[in-house]
């Protein structure tokens, strides 16, 4: 095919491992997924409307490339999250099969541009300009599912600067992994490529140029980065 223009580039993501690489399609997220952030940011839980939005793919950064600090902005904030990546799709996904579509895990950043934010939810506007700006989403190296299971237990943080700024318990999560897989298949057609940044805990604050962090998802993935 010919193209009038020169064709984009897939984004993609390494795999631990592996010298091959996980092409990505759509970056979805959820919002208010962990109780505490939810009465961190002034806003409640609601357990039967989950808070959906979406990144472009290539928002993410990958292989512990710097992230610039963004434009338009004085307030860049740290979300800490698990990141899921989808080896298939499907519409209407029953939650006792959704954990089939999963192909591997990773850590990443849903960073956000709080007072861009802030404005957009005093007018009731999207929040399209504070989430889905460019590099708005490092994420580490995928692991594969067939080589490692996150559950309840294992533990998802992020430290700035040497000094832990997030820290949970997965089972702390209001919607679960197979639960959030689940929801968005009944609102989207979910495809092999897609990614799901699954809500971030507690004790979000402010980056500046210079700092350095490390996310984790305990026994799966590590992601180190800076500010530029």
């Amino acid at each position: 095919m010919s193209y009038v223009i020169p064709a984009p580039n897939v984004p993609s993501l390494p795999i631990i491992g592996s010298d091959q690489r996980f092409p990505l399609r759509r970056v979805f997220c959820i919002g208010r997924n962990y109780a505490e952030h939810a009465r961190e940011m002034g806003a409640t839980v609601d357990k039967d409307t989950p808070l959906f939005f979406c990144k472009p793919a290539d928002a993410v950064v990958t292989d512990g490339a710097d992230v610039p600090y963004p434009q338009a902005t004085s307030d860049l904030h740290h979300e800490v999250e698990m990141v899921v990546a989808l080896g298939t799709g499907g519409r209407d996904v029953p939650v006792d099969r959704a954990s089939s579509l999963i192909w591997g895990y990773g850590v990443g950043l849903d960073l956000t541009r709080r007072d861009l934010q802030a404005i957009a939810k005093a007018k009731s506007h999207p929040w399209d300009v504070a989430k889905a700006f460019d590099h708005s989403a490092p994420v580490s190296a995928l692991r594969p599912a067939t080589e490692a299971q996150p559950n309840a237990d294992t533990l998802l943080s992020l430290s700035i600067n040497g000094s832990v700024r997030q820290q949970t318990r997965l089972g702390d999560m209001v919607h679960g992994v197979a639960e959030i897989i689940a929801i968005l298949s009944t609102l989207f057609e979910l495809k092999a490529g897609d990614l799901i940044f699954t809500g971030t805990p507690a004790g979000v604050a402010a980056l500046q140029r210079g700092d350095r962090f490390h996310a984790e998802l305990e026994g799966i993935a590590t992601l180190d980065g800076r500010v530029s």
